[in-house]
């Protein structure tokens, strides 16, 4: 089955408005020739750019997906500071990053809140991203494997099946996000190799559909080799993905 990859850009807490819509138009003239239907790609800027990028893409008839950074899970009610989903599916977001590790990390999330989130996103017809991967302790620990099919298994478990098929599941070492360190291409299909035979464990059906993106320091020229990899299909791109020429290139891995 043909995977079509998706590239997605991950702002972070990084760029104004202003910023943003630079960004993006900048971003849509260096892939003015590029082949969508070869490569999708998403954006996905803080909350407080959403609207203004939205207007942007639409406006100029760009063709990327507007994408979010999280959500609650809830679509209403005294949650303050949350972003609910029904509130970015009215914003013509496409994509949601759910999960991400600095989001486990840093606010605590676990797998059941991650799964309820993921189910959230999906149930508002939004494709959700889901993040897994291992800390450094537990790769030299020889426990990646296991703690990947875990996050795997508890972060996809409120999905129907339909909805699993549908999934994005993006696997980012800890230890290689924002390092410079990246996963050698083999290391890196070793574990999105695993993780899709644990979701043909779970429906064998969604197992070819899913599409499993490499994130960790991906960059220009280590983007081709990771994308050769056959259960690759796309990469999640932090800090990279804040100036348009250097994203534009991973975008353009095939023509690299």
């Amino acid at each position: 089955m043909t995977r079509i990859p998706l590239i997605s850009g991950n702002w972070k807490m990084n760029l104004n408005h202003f910023e943003a819509i630079q960004l993006v138009q900048k971003l849509s003239y260096e892939l003015r020739n590029h082949d969508y239907d070869a490569v999708e790609v998403s954006v996905h800027p803080p909350f407080t750019d959403l609207r203004s990028v939205q207007t942007v893409i639409d406006a100029d008839r760009m063709l990327f997906h507007l994408g979010a950074q999280n959500c609650h899970a809830e679509d209403s009610g005294a949650f303050t500071g949350e972003v609910s989903p029904a509130m970015l599916g009215k914003m013509d977001v496409t994509f949601v990053i759910v999960g991400h590790s600095e989001r486990r990390a840093l606010f605590g999330e676990t797998n059941e809140v991650v799964a309820a989130k993921a189910a959230a996103v999906a149930t508002h017809g939004m494709t959700p991203i889901v993040c897994v991967g291992e800390t450094l302790e537990e790769r030299e620990s020889g426990d990646a494997q296991v703690i990947v099919e875990a996050q795997v298994r508890g972060s996809l478990s409120s999905l129907s099946g339909d909805q699993l098929a549908e999934v994005i599941v993006a696997y980012e070492p800890v230890w290689a996000i924002g390092t410079g360190v990246t996963a050698s291409a083999d290391d890196a299909q070793l574990m999105c190799a695993h993780i899709r035979s644990v979701i043909a464990s779970v429906r064998k059906s969604a197992a070819d559909k899913v599409r499993i993106q490499y994130g960790g320091s991906v960059n220009a020229a280590n983007a081709a080799e990771l994308m050769s990899m056959s259960d690759i299909d796309g990469a999640l791109v932090g800090g990279a993905s804040l100036e348009a020429a250097s994203f534009a290139r991973i975008v353009n891995f095939k023509d690299a």
